[in-house]
């Protein structure tokens, strides 16, 4: 086989291992731009407004007192029926499910009012382990480039942000794009706002005031950096 022939067999091979590459070669280099993201992140974010619920998996401190008496203080955990049962006192569970606070001591006065005469009730949030506890004040969920993707809970202070998120997550890994971090929001009127947020900016550059602050219900997607 001539040199000529050799050259025209080798350049058929390659133009047809680059056909069958295009994606591949699109996607690691971006030499046709970025590829759409794998994941539909506003049909994951949703809408949620600021007050704590009761959900399951939630610790409560029930404190029932009744006039001249000693109060009674209870821990309990609601189940995953969105219910608590409450020792000593009642002995059929109640219903709990997305009340708030205020809503749940009313509910459990009434409930008591069948057996005692004026009780007074309180109710608070029992402190939660935020790595393995179920926050009343709901979650953000991380997705993408992170050590560990996945629901991160929101803390009684309510002052997670990006960077906080991310530290949750375990990190960024090798390959983040640290420029482009998408923050999706739901929002009441059932629109999605999307933000970017540039990791290098907020650290390297020191300017804090860009590192957004979340809300429960927000999608963090850390994408891949292609070149």
């Amino acid at each position: 086989m001539g040199k000529l022939s050799l050259r025209i067999v080798c350049v058929s091979l390659l133009c047809s291992a680059l056909c069958g590459c295009e994606t591949l070669t699109s996607i690691r280099h971006g030499i046709f731009g970025e590829p759409e993201d794998p994941i539909d992140t506003t049909a994951l974010a949703v809408y949620t407004d600021d007050i704590p619920r009761v959900k399951p998996g939630v610790a409560l401190i029930v404190q029932v007192s009744v006039s001249g008496q000693q109060s009674q203080k209870m821990d309990c955990m609601v189940d995953q029926n969105g219910e608590i049962t409450l020792p000593y006192l009642l002995t059929a569970p109640v219903k709990c499910n997305g009340l708030t606070l205020d809503a749940l001591r009313l509910k459990l006065v009434k409930t008591y009012q069948e057996f005692i005469k004026e009780p007074q009730v309180m109710v608070y949030f029992a402190q939660f382990d935020p790595k393995t506890g179920v926050s009343p004040y709901g979650t953000v969920l991380v997705l993408g480039e992170v050590v560990s993707p996945g629901p991160v809970n929101m803390p009684s202070t309510m002052d997670l942000t990006v960077l906080k998120v991310i530290q949750a997550a375990g990190g960024l890994r090798p390959f983040a794009n640290k420029r482009n971090v998408q923050v999706t929001r739901g929002e009441k009127d059932g629109t999605f706002v999307k933000t970017t947020v540039d990791l290098v900016e907020i650290g390297e550059e020191g300017k804090a005031y860009k590192d957004m602050k979340l809300k429960a219900g927000d999608v963090v997607y850390v994408r891949e950096t292609y070149w």
